[in-house]
């Protein structure tokens, strides 16, 4: 159970992790949301000053008609003033010198005020202040016009990213499902053909490539060593038989008893591995026939362990490999005897077939790693046996089409260790 639920968080980690597609998606939307920041700021600024340099010639242009009227006239145009107190002191300094000059006032609540000033003579100051809304107007619409251009070149950059993370994702997506049906023993995936997209190369297709190159390679060194496991059980099994039928010949007595064990052990270790390089070969072929379960598993349970208790709680008709089945029995209920305790229980529900014993439970290396062939558990399911049942009785639910899986009860419901296989409907 508990192998079951670290697994149950790691999905659950990785579904809450963010994909690629977002992560690119955001990137991309960071860097367009800075490079707009940074054109909209310059042309806001850039604009801003070209507006306040014209109304500043603008301003000037003014000042000096109304100097000029004032000179012929006496009249003050433009709404221009003489000596006006509110002249800025930078204007004040200027017209002292007997310069011409204009100046800006930036208001933080509304439009900046624009001054203008000229020496009118006998020390006077003619001067004239506007803040040319009109003008300043066209900056706010140009903002808002920034605003919404950047909105739209975000949003876009995000759809676009959206649409690029998208597609690596579901081609890195489809390369680790190819990727896993690899580990999962089936010889005929390749990555570069489930990611696809051959129109587009790009370092997926160079990462599909290299598994594939790794997967061959795996393949080609797992089958070297599966042909030199097979050799060496096929070679033994001349020897081994011969050793069988000599030791059937020896005079009764216990060492007699020894030898005769030992070499139907050994016998026994001959056949399983060999069994054992054939379904590693992925080359098993069921041999498919219609069941009916229930009555299939009482009759086997009760020439396998007569002391095993069968509960059929649904009658189901599958079609299977009855040889197959029987041996994935035979070896569920050989390990329920050898490692577990008193009472086994096998409990047929449809499709479903459970083994359980009240022992002290499967070891946690083989919860979350499943069977491993010469591992026989922890000390507390320790035995006879080399390891090999419970590698074969999964090889062959493989072959089935089949699913056996393994969990430990908890001390509230009785404990146990239980194997249960899940037989195709």
């Amino acid at each position: 159970m508990a192998g079951r639920g670290r697994r149950l968080l790691a999905r659950l980690r990785a579904a809450l992790r963010p994909g690629l597609r977002w992560k690119i998606s955001a990137a991309i939307a960071a860097v367009s949301a800075l490079v707009v920041l940074a054109l909209s700021l310059l042309v806001h600024n850039a604009a801003r000053a070209s507006m306040i340099n014209s109304t500043r010639d603008v301003q000037d242009e003014r000042v000096q008609s109304a100097l000029r009227i004032y000179e012929a006239t006496g009249r003050l145009a433009f709404y221009a003033r003489l000596d006006d107190p509110d002249l800025p002191a930078a204007l004040k300094r200027y017209a002292a010198k007997g310069q011409r000059a204009t100046y800006v006032v930036d208001a933080d609540d509304g439009d900046p005020t624009v001054w203008a000033e000229t020496p009118a003579g006998d020390g006077k100051v003619l001067s004239l202040k506007s803040s040319f809304n009109d003008r300043y107007s066209v900056l706010v619409d140009l903002d808002g016009s920034l605003i919404v251009g950047s909105t739209l070149v975000v949003g876009g950059g995000t759809a676009m990213g959206v649409l690029i993370g998208g597609r690596m994702s579901r081609r890195l997506r489809k390369a680790a499902t190819a990727a896993r049906k690899v580990a999962d023993g089936d010889p005929h995936v390749r990555v570069r053909e489930a990611v696809g997209g051959r129109r587009v190369r790009d370092e997926t297709d160079e990462l599909a490539r290299a598994v594939d190159a790794m997967a061959d390679a795996l393949q080609r060194r797992l089958e070297a060593e599966r042909r030199v496991t097979a050799d060496i059980a096929h070679e033994l099994r001349t020897p081994v038989t011969g050793l069988v039928t000599a030791a059937e010949l020896l005079p009764p007595g216990r060492p007699s008893e020894l030898v005769r064990d030992r070499v139907h052990a050994l016998r026994t270790l001959v056949e399983d591995v060999l069994e054992v390089a054939r379904l590693d070969g992925a080359a098993e072929h069921p041999e498919l026939a219609e069941v009916e379960l229930g009555a299939f598993v009482g009759r086997r349970v009760a020439a396998l362990a007569p002391d095993a208790v069968v509960t059929v709680e649904r009658e189901a008709r599958v079609r299977t490999d009855p040889r197959r089945l029987e041996r994935i029995l035979g070896n569920l209920l050989a390990n329920a005897v050898r490692h577990g305790r008193p009472r086994i229980e096998v409990t047929v529900s449809g499709p479903l077939l459970r083994v359980r014993d009240h022992g002290p439970g499967f070891p946690p290396e083989l919860l979350d790693e499943g069977p491993s062939r010469f591992r026989t558990g922890s000390p507390h399911r320790s035995g006879g046996g080399h390891g090999l049942g419970l590698t074969i009785a999964a090889g062959q639910a493989r072959v089935l089409g089949a699913r056996l899986t393994f969990r430990n009860l908890p001390e509230t419901a009785g404990g146990g260790a239980v194997a249960q296989l899940h037989l195709p409907g």
